[in-house]
């Protein structure tokens, strides 16, 4: 099995940057998320462009050099014990070729973040180093359980979490261990073939998406079975799955688990048969609950649906 280096628990006082590799936000929009990390006891520290804005078909948070100038600069500076990312959007592929962890293989720290952050958790994970897929910084537009914040800062403190999901029809039974991987399910695809792409072998993989129509979906899973990953991985997990297909059409298109998005990745996986877990409570969703990227993952699907680090 891959080692990976975990970094040590924050203490209070703590310093946790706060950097926008991808989308531009305002500051408005990080004010909540920010006073929590003042209330657990840490101090938030921005980046120099986390609020810079760089139209360029996209509104990005600064240039593809800004932006990697604040990741290697959260990454690499010894005052800062984690990084958590402001939002995700588009862009973090831009930085995947610049990132540097000189100082960070030696003082490891926390990475989080979800949706377009997958790809540098897969950078990391490469490298070694578990980071935790959690809700950003900026609140989603679905809004979020304060717990999605709480079991983060757990994490950060050195308690690792563990799930009990509820039944989902589409399960499939059984009991593995193994490394967890993935994250948003777009990027994953989109890493395939790549020297940044996860490893998949003997891999527990995580899914999540939002805002695809549903032939889209089929054709990442497509990909995703012609690269042979299902061929690889022990044991599936598959979170939020909302806003999918037309909106005017989906009765279910605000639901977090999506219905037909469920059926057509349970039917497109039936040939195989490592254990299924539908149903977690992590994307882009209310629920959105830390899942650790590198971590050890025990997945128990049948009588109990359970899910530990």
């Amino acid at each position: 099995m891959q080692t990976l280096t975990f970094p040590g628990s924050l203490q209070k006082g703590d310093k946790i940057a706060v950097i926008s590799p991808a989308g531009s936000v305002n500051e408005q929009q990080l004010t909540d998320g920010l006073n929590l990390i003042e209330m657990q006891g840490y101090e938030p520290v921005l980046g120099k462009h986390v609020y810079t804005e760089f139209k360029n078909g996209y509104s990005y948070a600064g240039t593809e050099k800004e932006r990697i100038q604040d990741l290697n600069w959260a990454f690499n500076d010894a005052d800062i014990k984690a990084v958590w990312a402001s939002r995700g959007g588009y862009g973090c592929q831009h930085l995947l070729g610049h990132i540097q962890l000189s100082a960070f293989r030696k003082n490891p720290k926390w990475f989080i973040g979800y949706s377009d952050n997958t790809v540098i958790q897969s950078f990391l994970f490469k490298n070694h180093f578990p980071s935790i897929h959690a809700q950003s910084i900026k609140t989603a537009s679905f809004g979020v359980s304060a717990e999605s914040y709480t079991q983060v800062f757990d994490i950060l403190k050195g308690k690792f979490p563990k799930y009990k999901v509820e039944k989902n029809l589409h399960n499939k039974a059984g009991n593995v261990e193994g490394l967890l991987i993935g994250g948003n399910l777009a990027l994953v695809y989109a890493l395939l073939g790549t020297r940044y792409s996860f490893n998949f072998k003997d891999k527990i993989l995580f899914i999540e998406e939002v805002g695809e129509q549903y032939y889209s979906l089929d054709r990442m899973l497509m990909s995703l079975e012609l690269a042979g990953a299902f061929r690889q991985i022990k044991g599936l997990i598959i979170g939020g799955m909302t806003n999918m297909g037309d909106e005017k059409q989906n009765k279910n298109y605000e639901t977090s688990f999506d219905e037909f998005a469920y059926q057509l990745i349970s039917e497109r996986l039936k040939k195989y048969d490592f254990p299924t877990l539908f149903g977690f409570p992590n994307g882009h969703i209310y629920e959105n609950r830390p899942l650790i990227i590198g971590g050890n993952a025990r997945l128990n699907v049948g009588k109990l649906n359970t899910v530990e680090f």
